[in-house]
C-alpha cells in the first residue's frame, strides 16, 4: 500500500480478512485499509492509452522517481514510434539515473536526432548531472555553429 501498488495490497488485505476472520481487531483494521486501497483504485483513471497520454504518465512517473514505470510506458511508446522525441529524451534520462553513461548517450543522441531544441533542455536537465563533465555529452548540448534557429518539423505523436 505504501509503494501505491492498491491493487496488490486490496488482493492481500482480501487475504489477510479471509485467513483471520476470527480476529476482530485485525478484521477491522483490515478492513480500513482495503477500503482505502479501493477508494484510490477508484480515483485512479484508466490506463493510459494514447502516446500523449502514456508519455505524459512516464514523465510523471519519472518525476516521481518511478523509474520502472517510466520505461515501461517510454518503452511502450517506443515500440510504436521510434522516433518519438519525448521517449527517447525520458529514456536517456532514465539511463542516465541509473549509470548507464554509454546508453544515456546514444538514446539523448537519438532525441536530439529526432528533434534539436531538446538539447536546450538536456542542458539544464538534473537527471543528465553525472554526464555533464563528459566531452560527448557536451558536444551533444552544444548547438552546432550555422544551425541555430533552424529547427526539425515537430512530429505528431
Amino acid at each position: 500500500m505504501q509503494r501505491h501498488a492498491f491493487a496488490d495490497a486490496a488482493e492481500q488485505f482480501k487475504l489477510i480478512l479471509q485467513s483471520f476472520a476470527g480476529d476482530s481487531g485485525l478484521r477491522d483494521r483490515t478492513e480500513v485499509y482495503l477500503s482505502l486501497c479501493e477508494r484510490e483504485l477508484r480515483r485512479r483513471p484508466a490506463s493510459p492509452q494514447t502516446i500523449e497520454e502514456r508519455l505524459t504518465a512516464a514523465t510523471a512517473a519519472l518525476n516521481n522517481g518511478d523509474d520502472d514505470l517510466a520505461e515501461r510506458l517510454a518503452k511502450g511508446v517506443l515500440g510504436e514510434n521510434p522516433d518519438q522525441d519525448l521517449a527517447l529524451y525520458l529514456m536517456a534520462a532514465i539511463e542516465a539515473r541509473r549509470g548507464a553513461t554509454n546508453a544515456a548517450l546514444h538514446m539523448l543522441a537519438q532525441a536530439i536526432d529526432a528533434r534539436p531544441d531538446v538539447r536546450a533542455q538536456a542542458r539544464h536537465d538534473a537527471d543528465f548531472e553525472a554526464l555533464r563533465s563528459l566531452d560527448a555529452f557536451q558536444q551533444l548540448i552544444e548547438v552546432p555553429t550555422g544551425i541555430a534557429g533552424s529547427r526539425k518539423p515537430r512530429r505528431a505523436r
